[in-house]
């Protein structure tokens, strides 16, 4: 039976959007201290399974609820109902420059943000070099973050991620920001989670990066699950919906 490295349980995730966005004191006095919202479900009893050492992928148009449920993955977001378990270390590259000072250097945030991610100093000095190298960089490594591209930022971030050495790697839409040179690497990358038996999960808009890099995959629409499994029948049933549409 294939082991599971993240099992997200009938989750379910709202947000409250309120409706009055300078809210006074005299109001909230007036209205007798109910606010006025409506309750936006995000994610509606979502389940499925990650198996161990696949690359998986989250697909589904803009406000399916893919990066909400990465968010919760990276328990950033708590669920309003249901679990998700996950066997081992988890690092997440969610957001471009996330967990970086803009006012420090790139060697400085590298120490930043590794420490952020769980590695100790002497982790991070032992594989600094390593992410220099992966991340492209070296040439403005003194230089404060802020003068970074979005690119760079991107390689960095996502160089310091793999050199945790998690269990499982979460992976937002950022690797669309770099090149192409850069995106082959990171699928030799991926190859190589792959043959350790490490996971990967990560979200794409792009079909084609989904169908290079991924095994598995699930579709989400709407904050609902509609299929999860095999990534090639998944693609081509979200890419028929969308002809369809």
């Amino acid at each position: 039976m294939t082991e599971v490295a993240v099992r997200v349980d009938h989750v379910t995730k709202s947000f409250r959007l309120y409706h009055e966005r300078n809210q006074s004191l005299k109001s909230a006095v007036m209205r007798g201290r109910r606010s006025v919202h409506d309750d936006f479900l995000a994610l509606d009893d979502v389940t499925f399974d990650v198996p161990t050492g696949s690359t998986f992928g989250l697909i589904g148009s803009n406000g399916s609820g893919k990066s909400t449920l990465l968010k919760c993955l990276a328990n950033i977001y708590h669920p309003n109902g249901g679990t998700i378990t996950h066997s081992g270390k988890i690092a997440a590259m969610l957001e471009v420059g996330s967990g970086f000072h803009h006012e420090l250097s790139g060697r400085e945030n590298i120490f930043l943000n590794g420490s952020i991610l769980g590695m100790s100093k002497k982790e991070v000095t032992r594989k600094f070099d390593e992410i220099v190298d992966f991340s492209g960089v070296e040439q403005f490594i003194d230089q404060p973050v802020k003068n970074y591209s979005s690119g760079m930022y991107v390689r960095l971030g996502f160089a310091i991620a793999i050199n945790v050495e998690p269990d499982i790697l979460v992976v937002d839409e950022v690797l669309a920001v770099g090149d192409a040179e850069f995106q082959e690497k990171c699928f030799h990358k991926f190859e190589d989670f792959k043959r350790d038996g490490k996971t990967v999960i990560l979200v794409s808009h792009s079909m084609d990066t989904v169908k290079q890099m991924c095994d598995h995959a699930a579709w989400l629409s709407h904050g609902k699950l509609i299929s999860a499994g095999e990534a090639v029948p998944t693609i081509k049933a979200y890419m028929d919906s969308l002809s369809a549409g």
